[in-house]
């Protein structure tokens, strides 16, 4: 449990000795589309009227967690602005680079498994991609189905949660594959990207993450706390395509607060500065399978 409550400290402690590459193809991003119809007009008054109901229940339903809706996230550009290889080294990817005011949400561990969370998450519908930990998700993975089911991507996050710059290339592979194994098991995708426990990671890592499957390592720009969030800018703003990492944390780790407190301060910060949430696979393109 002590690894999960220091791991903040450590993060920042960690992220200088860190050189966190970025690694794309392909960043070209594309414009919003979207189909034409030609099709009958629908009647204007319909269409005002549906819409206006539709956004009068998303507005009670984020009153309900004490917050107002943020913008509606734009159309994921058709071009992906990153462009994963099946062969090669492994990209490490710290921001995706995109001129859209969006940003994107990543939940690390599975220590915290707060019902209420799975509520917020159903009412708000906002994306964001689980770093998932064995050793913390092992005593209930219908947990995080839940979240899975509402279009939330599942991906690798170690075995064990070690610093995996500090262990040898063996244990950093069977940490990555193991985990991999497991997870493509319960949740039947097998992950496509790679968080390191800490952030911290080296040559072996990257080593072993090619050898079992996933295609990227993921880091951050900001870290969620419990109300406030840190920043790696100096100007301590978000910058479209900024990656935030938060956890699954609950009370004891949190100073009393709960998990969708936490979640709540950091969807105003973010509402604050006039981004979007959006998902962050919608912005990568896997491999080509052969």
């Amino acid at each position: 449990m002590k690894r999960y409550d220091k791991r903040g400290r450590r993060c920042a402690a960690l992220a200088g000795a860190v050189v966190a590459a970025l690694a794309v193809g392909g960043c070209d991003a594309g414009g919003d589309t979207g189909a034409r119809s030609s099709a009958a007009p629908v009647q204007p008054t319909a269409t005002a009227g549906t819409t206006a109901a539709a956004r009068a229940a998303e507005a009670t339903l984020w009153r309900k967690w004490g917050l107002t809706p943020l913008p509606s996230a734009p159309q994921p550009p058709a071009d992906k602005p990153v462009k994963l290889s099946a062969s090669g080294p492994v990209p490490v990817l710290t921001h995706i680079p995109t001129p859209q005011r969006v940003v994107f949400i990543t939940i690390d561990d599975g220590q915290e498994k707060d019902p209420r969370f799975v509520e917020m998450m159903r009412d708000l519908k906002v994306p964001f991609t689980m770093f998932l930990t064995n050793d913390a998700i092992k005593s209930d993975y219908g947990y995080f189905k839940q979240l899975q089911a509402l279009g939330n991507h599942v991906q690798n996050h170690t075995l064990h949660h070690p610093q995996m710059n500090a262990v040898p290339q063996a244990r950093q592979k069977e940490e990555v594959c193991g985990n991999q194994k497991i997870l493509t098991r319960q949740y039947g995708t097998a992950p496509l990207l790679f968080r390191p426990p800490y952030g911290a990671y080296n040559t072996g890592t990257k080593t072993a993450v090619a050898e079992c499957g996933p295609k990227a390592i993921v880091w951050w720009r900001e870290s969620m706390q419990i109300h406030n969030m840190t920043y790696q800018d100096p100007g301590k703003k978000l910058r479209p395509g900024d990656i935030i990492l938060a956890h699954f944390r609950g009370p004891s780790e949190l100073k009393g607060a709960t998990m969708t407190q936490m979640f709540a301060d950091l969807l105003r910060h973010i509402q604050e500065q006039g981004f979007a949430v959006a998902r962050l696979e919608d912005y990568i393109q896997p491999p080509t399978e052969h």
